[in-house]
């Protein structure tokens, strides 16, 4: 398996690259200034199983083809691009309502399975862990000790669990934020309107950034 040292090193790059907020952090505090910190923790869940999928296809080959291909690599990242644009346009027309989910009045249900869907489907089509799995992953293996995809899915494990202490902290502190915001109606609408625009603006950076020649 892992030695110690390998392991230990993948955990400091990983935390190094995890602690930089990119796409999976932004939408996490997205998520967290709209709905409050279950959203924000249900995010973080689908996010990581999201990731831990790419884990899975890199350890199956799968991940040596996204990263190769230019066109599957850009297929990939312009439909996560695409969606979080979507949903940045959503929380912004609906920016108004979180006054109404905030009090308990009537208000767009969001539930906890869609809430999980829209982390996932980020964390699964984040350009910078596709690129991460695919080309750096790889190279911690130590593959005289056999059992490659056994070591791979580990060291997924390892940066997964990273990330999950990272993001929830993220949400956490978002979700306090929030909860300073939520005394005034205009002050909640500015932070919606906030928090869609954030999705926005990380939808054209995915698709604008990240590209292979």
């Amino acid at each position: 398996m892992v030695s110690t040292d390998r392991l230990l090193a993948f955990a400091a790059l990983s935390f190094l690259l995890i602690v930089v907020p990119g796409p999976s952090v932004l939408f996490v505090i997205g998520r967290a200034l709209a709905h409050g910190r279950r959203a924000a923790l249900t995010t973080v869940l689908g996010n990581t199983l999201g990731a831990y999928l790419l884990v899975v296809a890199v350890a199956l080959g799968v991940g040596s083809l996204v990263e190769r291909s230019v066109l599957v690599f850009t297929t990939l990242k312009l439909a996560g691009a695409a969606y979080l644009i979507y949903l940045g346009v959503k929380a912004w027309r609906q920016r108004g309502s979180l006054r109404a989910a905030f009090t308990g009045e009537d208000a767009p249900p969001h539930s906890g399975l869609r809430t999980l869907w829209e982390g996932f489907a980020v964390g699964v089509a984040n350009p910078k862990t596709i690129v991460f799995f695919a080309a750096v992953l790889p190279q911690f293996v130590d593959r005289e000790q056999g059992h490659v995809t056994a070591q791979m899915l580990l060291l997924g494990l390892v940066f997964n669990l990273i990330a999950v202490l990272s993001d929830s902290l993220w949400g956490l502190v978002a979700a306090t934020a929030r909860d300073w915001f939520a005394r005034s109606p205009r002050r909640l609408s500015a932070v919606g309107g906030a928090g869609g625009l954030t999705m926005i603006g990380l939808g054209v950076t995915v698709a604008v950034t990240g590209r292979k020649d």
